[in-house]
């Protein structure tokens, strides 16, 4: 006999209606890890694990406002509700109604006792964290290849410093084998001699996801590395131990790129700054310089032979107006000494005598004859006029009694 064909729909509503019958499923309690914990605005999705099985449970808001605390990733729980079958998909969960802790999850409790044991070995010790450098060359980020969070990481490097090298080294960050891949991708990395610093990266998700960065090989190769490692596991709530063993925790990838990437226009705004200020600078050093010169300049100036000739010259030019000046008044003087000389010579000029209307009498000799007795008779004579001369001949000699 052949069977008969169910539509999908069929035989899904079939199973539904066998789980909402049973009377055990109605009303179930169950113990278990919270694990993949995500709050949405129509309830609370979450998955309950143990050591073997996983559980999808719901609690929409109708239960969710009755809950009087925070559920976690890690929490141990006990969850009351029923399970059915989500006909969309043809899954089934737990529909919770209501979460009672159950104490903390058994990854939690290893974690804390990791922690511990790391702290008291001084792993966290701040004493022994590396700088982070301020302007890396080369930064290599230890993270899965594919995802958004290496490109957040390469696209906000690119946006702040484009000339920053990224070096992507891939891993797996999620599974069994995660732990020994980041293990092996530092210590390759601590080989080479061009990587400034090291981000270690993976996206959010739960505390199993996660787990590789909380396991104690890679914290100890994380705390063996020459190079600066920076943690960004996660979102900003999330703490790993990579996180307290790391040179530095960034709260997310993406936060990573900014804190290690250096952004360039704060360089290019300080470069302007600088070169203004240097200009400056160097203007007023100049005018500085400038004004020393020009003061050694007149000194020079005043002790060169130059100056100094100038002012012989000026001296001599002085003494020559002097000089001059001098010269020129004794002319005057002399030359007013002169006239009067001339003046008084003239008035005693004999000749001057002549214009008055007398005469000068000359012997043979051209010598004046001033007395009778020097004269004879026939002796010939000159007598000179104002206007001429004459010669007469002495016919008589007499004189005054």
């Amino acid at each position: 006999m052949q069977l008969k064909a169910l539509e999908v729909r069929e035989i899904t509503e079939y199973i539904k209606k066998m789980m909402d019958n049973d009377i055990i499923l109605r009303n179930v309690r169950v113990r278990g890890e919270i694990s993949n914990l995500k709050y949405h605005s129509t309830g609370i999705y979450f998955t309950l694990k143990d050591e073997v099985s996983s559980l999808k449970c719901v609690m929409f808001n109708d239960y969710r406002k009755l809950l009087n605390f925070t559920l976690e990733d890690g929490m141990s729980v006990m969850v009351t509700g029923k399970i059915t079958v989500y006909e969309k998909n043809g899954t089934y969960q737990l529909y919770a109604q209501s979460v009672q802790s159950d104490g903390v999850g058994a990854l939690y409790l290893a974690f804390n006792k990791l922690k511990e044991k790391l702290q008291k070995e001084g792993l966290f010790d701040s004493d022994k964290k590396k700088p982070i450098p301020k302007n890396p060359k080369k930064i290599a980020v230890v993270t899965s290849p594919t995802g958004a969070v290496i490109r957040d990481i390469i696209t906000i490097s690119k946006r702040r410093n484009p000339t920053v090298d990224i070096l992507v080294v891939p891993v797996l960050v999620q599974g069994s084998s995660a732990a020994d891949e980041i293990c092996q991708a530092l210590e390759i990395l601590n080989k080479r001699s061009d990587v400034d610093v090291i981000i270690l990266a993976r996206g959010g998700g739960s505390l199993e996801e996660i787990w590789p960065f909380n396991e104690e090989k890679v914290a100890r190769c994380i705390h063996a590395s020459k190079i600066p490692v920076v943690s960004a596991v996660g979102h900003e709530t999330d703490f790993t131990i990579s996180d307290f063993v790391s040179d530095l925790r960034a709260p997310t990838p993406s936060a990573a790129a900014e804190i290690v990437v250096p952004d360039i226009k704060v360089y290019q705004r300080e470069i302007f700054l600088l070169k203004t200020k240097l200009i400056a600078l160097m203007i007023g050093e100049l005018k500085r310089k400038r004004k020393d010169i020009e003061g050694l300049k007149k000194v020079l100036y005043l002790n060169s032979p130059i100056k100094k000739s100038e002012i012989l010259r000026h001296k001599i030019d002085n003494l020559k107006t002097s000089l001059y000046k001098e010269m020129l008044s004794i002319y005057n003087r002399k030359k007013n000494e002169f006239y009067i000389l001339i003046e008084k010579l003239n008035s005693l000029s004999p000749l001057n005598v002549l214009t008055r209307g007398y005469t000068i009498v000359l012997d043979s000799q051209e010598r004046v004859i001033s007395t009778v007795k020097a004269i004879n008779p026939q002796e010939e004579i000159k007598i000179m006029f104002k206007d001429g001369e004459a010669k007469a001949v002495i016919s008589e000699v007499s004189s005054y009694e």
